[in-house]
């Protein structure tokens, strides 16, 4: 049984059709990238998941669960983390506190991450602890977000364009950070993104979106080696 399963979830913001019976799975300790180009409905995919926008049918199932229909905050007690595009830190508190915030428990009781862990793999914010959220530079406020998504110890994270507006230096490091957590902790990850070379070396599979339909999914190793479907589906 797959971790997660989207089954056939169509998604309208109003009266727009964004999704059209979008399906996909990703298996515990994977990293599956969902790749398109710009508002083909990546993130509306990851919205639909995490409850933030509700599909008006088809199904979606955490751990043989339906939670369709759920509200964003009981999906992410069911172990589900969510790292938006737009970074949603709270700027006027320190970076500890955006931290502390988040810490739970999972379900069973047992805590992976903590303060100790999460510096191991973000040295930067230990050491800036006590600046706010906002006096971060966009490369910090990004590890800041994901840092923080773990403290929530999600045994799925949901991660919406990591690269967005961020430099190619911070976006090999967070490259590099993606690898060392899918290496080194086995962590199970659904991506969104356009851009596969982050995703090449990284993800296991790949899903190619396209105005709201999944038009082709593969090995990121035969997504890689195809520049027909790199050049029709993803920005290089």
């Amino acid at each position: 049984m797959a971790l997660l399963e989207v089954d056939e979830i169509d998604t309208f913001y109003g009266k727009s059709h964004v999704l059209h019976g979008v399906s996909l799975q990703v298996q515990e300790g994977q990293i599956v990238a969902i790749l398109g180009k710009n508002g083909v409905g990546k993130t509306t995919t990851l919205r639909s998941i995490m409850g933030l926008t509700p599909p008006k049918n088809g199904r979606i199932s955490f751990k043989g669960q339906a939670i369709q229909g759920k509200k964003a905050f009981e999906v992410a007690k069911l172990g589900i983390g969510f790292v938006p595009e737009d970074r949603a830190i709270f700027p006027d508190i320190s970076v500890r506190d955006n931290l502390d915030i988040a810490a739970k428990e999972r379900k069973d009781g047992s805590r992976l991450w903590g303060l100790e862990k999460v510096f191991e793999y973000f040295p930067v914010l230990e050491t800036k602890l006590g600046n706010r959220g906002r006096n971060l530079s966009g490369g910090e406020q990004q590890m800041l977000t994901i840092a923080r998504t773990l403290m929530g110890n999600p045994e799925l994270v949901l991660l919406d364009e990591p690269c967005e507006g961020l430099s190619p230096v911070v976006v090999l490091e967070i490259f590099r950070l993606v690898k060392s957590l899918r290496e080194n902790e086995r962590i199970t990850i659904l991506l969104a993104e356009q851009n596969v070379k982050f995703c090449m070396k990284s993800a296991d599979w790949g899903y190619l979106l396209e105005k709201g339909v999944i038009k082709h999914s593969a090995s990121m190793e035969v997504i890689t080696s195809d520049p027909d479907i790199q050049s029709k589906y993803v920005a290089l």
